[in-house]
């Protein structure tokens, strides 16, 4: 038995694999409202227990504003887990603690932050009192095999969608610890040169992990749904 949650990188991407269909050219085929809700209907369809991002991407979602905690008290290291009944879960990664919430969910979804060693304790508190729960690394660098095995040992999180950005996706990747890779393919082009990739990772990926596929299927409004099993190289 796998001591971490299954991985499930999925992604809305352009032909030439821009990142943001607001840049997308068009399609007499479909729009981007259409090939959203593909990919939004398969989020849910995969049914996992929760999905997890990188800080740039949560920041869209997370409206909070830095507050001191109204019940004070002492930050607790190096996890606080505050929704051990929660069914469905929000993960973000937030090496520095910049995030803030206000609220102890994202539409529902309890909301976990895996934090670096350094991140300062009033921040702790404050996401304590936000009913947030939060894992703190040994290191600075956020340990993803770390934190995602308290995952699955605290909080019983079988699955996730891995959603976050470029860097984000190429980060899990490159340590392995993606299970499948879930592309909804537009039929449409960016073109920019400074167009935004599903997966960032450095020097490149070539030797860490290689793809075998698994499905293919066309949806509505011209898209592909394309799933690769992510498999380390033999």
């Amino acid at each position: 038995m796998t001591e971490r949650p299954r991985i499930i990188c999925h992604m809305t991407s352009s032909i030439d694999g821009g990142l943001h269909p607001s840049r997308y050219t068009g399609s007499p085929d479909g729009t981007v409202d259409a090939w959203t809700r593909v990919y939004e209907d398969l989020h849910e369809q995969f049914g996992a227990d929760g999905w997890i991002v990188g800080r740039v991407t949560m920041a869209e979602m997370a409206k909070g504003a830095p507050h001191p905690p109204a019940n004070g008290g002492a930050a607790v290291r190096p996890s606080l887990l505050q929704a051990r009944d929660a069914t469905s879960f929000a993960i973000a990664l937030d090496r520095s603690g910049k995030l803030h919430f206000g609220k102890a969910d994202i539409g529902g979804d309890h909301v976990v932050v895996l934090l670096g060693a350094d991140v300062d304790d009033a921040h702790l508190t404050e996401l304590a009192d936000d009913g947030v729960s939060y894992i703190v690394s040994d290191t600075v660098d956020i340990d993803l095999a770390t934190a995602l095995a308290t995952l699955r040992r605290d909080l019983g999180i079988e699955t996730l969608l891995l959603e976050g950005g470029a860097g984000i996706n190429g980060a899990f990747l490159a340590a392995g610890l993606v299970d499948e890779l879930s592309v909804v393919v537009a039929p449409a082009l960016d073109g920019g040169e400074d167009a935004q990739r599903i997966v960032a990772a450095g020097d490149g990926l070539k030797g860490k992990a290689e793809l075998a596929l698994l499905d293919c299927k066309t949806m509505a409004g011209g898209a592909v749904h394309l799933r690769y099993a992510v498999r380390a190289p033999a």
